[in-house]
């Protein structure tokens, strides 16, 4: 079906066309030209009436409409349309742009089914169904799981938007086909998944796996507590970490430096490290285990594993994050270089197969303009992780406090609700594929729509992500339902507790 025609001057990248409806931005259309038919995507839709135009006060506009409302010709309909490849090209995976414009008077035709059913839903194992276009709703959208492993993901949006909705539903698609995914759990949201094998487990740390900097982290010592930093420098010697009572001994090993007489300026600072080290073995029992020598054991090959690191304060979930960045990252390598190699003899490796793992908060453990733990191993992932098969997605409602050069090397984005001009330009600086026009719609998306942008698809797609009905993470509380509910409960305790008075006055 004809919609309109190009007009004016246009380039071999971008046209405009004036049509017989307004378009919607992040419609799909196909141009006419000469030498094949073209796909462009609406970037800009423009309405405009001739009088209604220059107005000056409101009886003028009254009247304007009147004559508006009587000439069929008065409305004009713009689109600024991004010419995308030739059609034939994008079917087959390939984008090939037209050396010659398109000739203004070329007809600019509705995109069918046929036109675009294989460029966003190619009938591949490795594509899987997400939702479908948002302006084009018959359309499936599907995205390429390959990508998302071998060149990462970042999913961006405001809170409340659909984040955890999309991470829900690629950890479906992923347990769907037996992948390997991690998800570092921050506010503990994750465990209730409806997913077949889901293996939920609680981040821990070993001490005695760590430095003594990173154990000052752990046991929580301020950064400019220079003595204390020393004493436990010090006290953490080899023998503590091989003592079978790992605790015991390194309280007494800083007891012995605290008494040290030659150094008595140092016993108040080693007194508050004894209380640093009692403090942390009881409030945080659960979470640091000497006994327990690899943390890695505890995730499963072919299954969704859900860490749970909503027991940890920020300093020791970064700790642990870095561990098991560390740790994964090591183990790949190690895979990999067992396969290439010609003795084949001995295992040193745990995991077999390809890894996904997804940070939740992603500001938080990789800042912009600060260093932690996470953010260095996260920062080697994702320069180095798709040589071993260590995929990496990082989730925040805040790209501008995201380290940008991590964000850079994410190879794809989910970009939703975004109203911050700061997100904005830290996400347009990241992402080459995404262009102002389409930066500047992310503050109209609605929840669960999104920008998909590099290589986990064909093109630049606006969808509408399908909801995960099951899905009981990220949902907002029901504050009124819940005060109501908790006013009757204490109404039911209030009269049951008066009753049992009267029966015991009435037995006396």
């Amino acid at each position: 079906m004809t919609l309109g025609v190009v007009i004016g001057e246009s380039k071999p990248t971008a046209v405009t066309a004036q049509t017989s409806r307004p378009l919607s931005v992040g419609e799909y259309v196909v141009i006419g030209a000469q030498d094949g038919k073209l796909l462009g995507l609406v970037e800009r839709s423009f309405v405009s009436s001739a009088a209604l135009n220059d107005i000056h006060n409101y009886d003028e506009a009254v009247e304007s409409k009147e004559v508006a409302d009587l000439n069929s010709r008065d409305k004009s309909y713009t689109a600024k349309i991004t010419i995308l490849g030739y059609l034939t090209d994008l079917q087959k995976s390939r984008i090939v742009l037209p050396a010659i414009p398109p000739i203004p008077g070329t007809a600019v035709l509705n995109a069918t089914k046929d036109d675009l059913g294989t460029i966003f839903g190619p009938q591949k194992e490795e594509w899987v169904r997400i939702g479908t276009l948002l302006r084009n709703s018959e359309i499936e959208a599907k995205v390429n799981l390959n990508k998302i492993v071998s060149r990462h993901l970042a999913i961006l949006a405001m809170t409340g938007m659909g984040k955890s909705n999309l991470v829900s539903l690629l950890a479906k698609q992923i347990s769907g086909l037996d992948g390997t995914l991690i998800i570092f759990d921050y506010h503990n949201d994750y465990p209730d998944l409806h997913i077949p094998g889901i293996n939920v487990i609680d981040a821990k740390i070993n001490p005695r796996l760590l430095d003594s900097n990173t154990l000052s982290d752990v046991l929580e010592i301020r950064e400019n507590a220079d003595i204390q930093h020393r004493i436990l420098r010090l006290a953490f010697t080899h023998d503590v970490k091989e003592a079978k009572n790992f605790w015991d001994a390194l309280d007494h090993n800083v007891a012995m430096i605290g008494a040290n007489p030659e150094r008595k300026d140092d016993r108040h600072s080693a007194d508050r490290v004894q209380d640093k080290i009692d403090d942390a073995r009881h409030r945080f029992a659960d979470v640091l285990d000497p006994d327990i020598m690899d943390p890695l054991g505890l995730i499963k090959e072919g299954r969704v594993n859900v860490l749970n690191v909503s027991e940890l304060s920020e300093k020791q979930a970064n700790v642990a994050l870095a561990y098991y960045f560390q740790e994964l990252l090591n183990d790949r390598k190690a895979a990999l270089l067992a396969k290439n190699s010609k003795n084949k003899e001995g295992r040193h490796y745990r995991f077999d197969s390809p890894i996904f793992v997804i940070i939740e908060e992603a500001h938080v453990f990789i800042p912009k303009g600060e260093d932690t733990h996470t953010k260095y191993w996260a920062a080697k992932i994702a320069r180095e992780g798709r040589k071993f098969g260590l995929g990496l997605c990082i989730v925040s409602q805040r790209p501008r406090n995201i380290d940008p050069n991590v964000l850079s090397q994410m190879g794809s984005l989910a970009v939703m609700k975004i109203v911050q001009e700061d997100d904005q330009h830290q996400i347009s600086s990241a992402a080459e594929s995404i262009s102002k026009d389409l930066i500047t719609q992310l503050t109209s998306l609605n929840v669960g729509d999104a920008v998909f942008v590099g290589q986990w698809v064909n093109l630049p797609a606006i969808v509408h992500i399908e909801e995960v009905k099951d899905k009981v993470v990220g949902s907002d509380k029901n504050a009124v339902s819940e005060w109501k509910y908790a006013k009757k409960f204490d109404k039911v305790a209030v009269e049951s507790t008066q009753g049992l008075i009267q029966k015991d006055l009435l037995l006396d």
